[in-house]
């Protein structure tokens, strides 16, 4: 086990959370560095079309998570 991940796990859950939370929130600062594959990029793509000829198909998030969290009931 590395020192790094050492230390990590020697602190508090609160602690660790915060640290998985600004370890997230730096590699959300560069999303150009997160590299894709090419099949998520053909994923991506076709969702794109997708919403491009049908607009309408879309949902708002709140609509989608009410529905989510009725199906979990």
């Amino acid at each position: 086990m590395g020192a790094v991940l050492k230390q990590a796990l020697s602190l508090s859950v609160e602690a660790r959370l915060q640290l998985i939370e600004e370890i997230w929130d730096s590699i959300a600062a560069d999303p150009a560095s997160i590299p894709l594959t090419s099949a998520q990029r053909s994923e991506l793509d076709r969702r794109k079309r997708e919403h491009r000829n049908d607009p309408s198909a879309a949902k708002p998030w709140p609509e989608v998570r009410d529905r989510l969290l009725k199906r979990k009931k």
